[in-house]
């Protein structure tokens, strides 16, 4: 059998050695029976579990998993209409709906949700950035680890609503104050999945890129992390949920605009069918950008397998 060094040089000049090198990594690679995003074996068992869903038409898959929310709202509408709790305490679903219409047409509520996405997405894309480069570093250097994991790991500790007070000290209430709330928030996730992963990624793979004269980094971006993808796309859905999470402690305590304003301003006002109108929007928004996860994991798994 030919080694990999030598099969990089019989197939050609320097003008094609990148891509015969390339071409051959991926060929090496598959005949030990891995691909570019893991094991063939965990791979196959991914596909079998996705082929699952994909048996039936989308509309389908649609309509299955909207049962249990609309079994909800049935329930919801049940009690709500049977007097057994208050209505000032359980709004009906209509009268939610309509206190979300009234929000829209003064133009007071999609401002909010405008404003509240901007946040999320602004602080979780530079927290997810700054966890996928920290996660890396401490993940392929035991010395970064050693140094850095137990200070990283005590900070992670500390409760969403602790880092309020001293943000407001240092920033001041404006949007960098709030953005970077949720950049925290976004951090640790993306950081910790990551980090762990790196450290359990299959050596063949590794040792097979080095014999190719990878260098660090382009074993990092070509092997190590399609390694881990479904990890890293675990840590990413973690980090948005964390997103939201720190998005409303920042909002409820000092804020004139935003979803976590519209919780706030309706408990003060006794308007509980607005705060079901904010807990709902909040809910239907973490489901949307969470979708979008999905379907980076789809590309990013089409990308490297």
């Amino acid at each position: 059998m030919t080694s990999p060094r030598e099969d990089s040089v019989e197939r050609g000049d320097g003008s094609t050695e990148t891509g015969s090198r390339s071409a051959s990594l991926l060929q090496f690679a598959s005949s030990y029976g891995y691909s570019a995003a893991g094991s063939a074996p965990s791979l196959r068992g991914g596909a079998a579990r996705a082929g699952l869903g994909r048996d039936r038409p989308g509309w389908v898959n649609a309509l299955i998993g909207a049962i249990v929310p609309v079994l909800l709202l049935v329930i919801w509408q049940a009690v709500a209409s049977s007097g057994v709790i208050p209505t000032y305490r359980l709004p009906t679903p209509l009268s939610v709906w309509q206190a979300a219409i009234d929000l829209s047409n003064r133009g007071l509520l999609w401002p909010d949700v405008e404003i509240s996405t901007q946040r999320v997405l602004l602080g979780f894309l530079f927290g997810s950035v700054l966890g996928l480069i920290a996660g890396s570093i401490i993940g392929l250097s035991r010395w970064a680890g050693l140094l850095f994991s137990p200070t990283i790991g005590g900070f992670r500790a500390v409760p969403s609503l602790a880092w309020v007070p001293l943000l407001i000290l240092y920033l001041g209430i404006n949007e960098d104050q709030k953005v970077l709330l949720i950049v925290i928030g976004a951090f640790f996730p993306v950081y910790t999945t990551v980090s762990g992963a790196l450290r359990h990624v299959d050596p063949h793979l590794v040792e097979v890129g080095r014999a190719f004269g990878r260098s660090r980094l382009n074993l990092l971006l070509t092997v190590q992390l399609p390694a881990i993808v479904p990890t890293v796309v675990s840590g990413l859905r973690l980090a948005l949920a964390q997103s939201w999470l720190f998005l409303v402690a920042a909002e409820l305590i000092n804020s004139s605009i935003g979803l976590g304003f519209l919780l706030k301003d309706s408990q003060d006002n006794g308007r509980i069918d607005r705060l079901f109108v904010a807990i709902v929007l909040l809910a239907v928004l973490g489901k949307l950008t969470d979708a979008l996860i999905g379907l980076l994991e789809r590309y990013l798994l089409r990308r490297w397998t």
